[in-house]
Formats: structure tokens, sequence, C-alpha cells
């Protein structure tokens, strides 16, 4: 295992035990058997560390492969759903004490903007496949890819935060039905 992998590893592990607001890149340098400033040399800062372990070591949407105008919408939208709804159970034990420090806050949501993160971008590929498949007139004409897409968001990052209160944050997975039901309540007013 490479340099970058075993930084990545150590820092995912330490992120959704400590969260992101208690871990430092010592304890993960130390923890992946690299010095700070090697951490430094292949992640620049914190939040890039960060955004590396959300991109490349929790399942997300990157591994989805769904394409407009293929299989059923239902099907696509709850195969999304999923993925986000992993995403943000396994992400949501290492954001959630930022919500509680206002400075660390504004200067995480800072950082996220300069490298092109955020959670706001979590409904852009719903957004574009509702939109697509709009376009190709397998949903409703008037549908708005907008709304449909935060409401389906938004329900899987509640059903996440759900799962984490009830549970910690070694929650079980949702079963893929919870994805699905959601889909399905958000296509069928769209059709």
């Amino acid at each position: 295992m490479g340099t970058r992998d075993r930084i990545l590893d150590a820092a995912a592990e330490i992120l959704r035990t400590r969260g992101v607001a208690q871990a430092t890149t010592k304890e993960i340098a130390h923890a992946s058997e690299v010095s700070e400033p090697t951490l430094y040399k292949y992640f620049g800062d914190k939040e890039r560390l960060l955004l590396a372990v959300l991109e490349e070591r929790l399942p997300g949407l990157s591994r989805v492969s769904v394409r407009p105008g293929e299989g059923e919408v239902e099907d696509n939208l709850a195969e999304l759903a999923h993925a986000v709804l992993d995403f943000y159970q396994r992400s949501i034990p290492m954001l959630a004490a930022l919500l509680s420090d206002p400075q660390r806050m504004a200067a995480h949501r800072v950082a996220m903007s300069a490298h092109g993160g955020g959670p706001e971008k979590a409904a852009t590929p719903f957004v574009a496949y509702l939109a697509a498949e709009r376009a190709l007139g397998r949903i409703a004409p008037d549908a708005d890819p907008d709304a449909a897409a935060s409401l389906l968001v938004g329900a899987c990052f509640q059903e996440a935060f759900l799962r984490y209160y009830a549970e910690g944050p070694d929650a079980a997975a949702a079963p893929r039905a919870h994805a699905e039901a959601l889909a399905r309540a958000v296509v069928r007013p769209l059709r």
C-alpha cells in the first residue's frame, strides 16, 4: 500500500471515530506512519484531506452509474438515493461536531468551497439525471428537477441522521428498501 493510501485509511478511521473538529493532522500522520510535512505534501491542508476521504474512502455517488433513458427512472433514483444515504450515514459522524463550532464551520465552508466540495454538491447528480429524463420525456415536462432532488437528498440525509442518532457511528447501513421507498415517493408525482 502506498503512502497516500495509508494516510487516507488512517484519516478515514480517525475522522469516523473522532470527527473532523477533534482529529488532528499530527494524529493522522502518526497513525499512517508519516510525518506531518509528508501528509501536507500529499493533501495540502486538512480540508483537502477530508475531501479526499469523503470522495475516495466513503461509498458515494461516484460509484453509481445510471444513464438517462436506460432502465426505470424509479430504479435509477433508488440507486442514487441508496448511494447518498450510505454516504451521509458514514460522513455524519465525521462532520457533526462542526455544527457546534461556528468559527470552525465558517473556516470549513470556505475551505470546502475553495476545493470544490460542500454539501450542496450532493443534489447535483440527481438534478442532472432528472433534467435529462425530463428532456427525454420520461418524466413530466413540468417536473422540477431541483425541487425533486432536494426532497430526495433531504430525505436521505434525514434517514442517515436518524440512524446515527439512534445507533451511533457503527449503525448498520440502511437497507436498499429505504432508498427504494424514498425514490418511489419522489418519482410517482413526476410521471
